[in-house]
């Protein structure tokens, strides 16, 4: 079974929205605001919280349809962010 390019979801665009809100963009029309700052305040690990510096977080980029920091130092579940939900 093959998986038809209907089916397949990434990323098209990304907005940053202060402070730490993106706004995602996906191939099938669906959008996302999503408030990473619980995600990067809970966390207890230096490489993650280091994106609490804003201009750091603004420099991601979307690299084959997934959303990247840094050579994905930092980087998410595709479906996770499809979903509006991460942890």
């Amino acid at each position: 079974m093959s998986i038809s390019e209907e089916n397949y979801v990434e990323i098209i665009s990304t907005k940053y929205i202060p402070d730490y809100k993106l706004n995602i963009q996906f191939n099938d029309g669906v959008s996302r605001i999503i408030d990473f700052e619980p995600f990067l305040r809970k966390s207890h690990h230096p490489d993650i919280k280091k994106y609490l510096d804003r201009n750091k977080f603004q420099q991601f980029t979307i690299r084959y349809g997934d959303l990247d920091w840094n050579d994905y130092e930092l980087c998410f579940p595709l479906g996770d962010l499809y979903q509006g939900v991460i942890i």
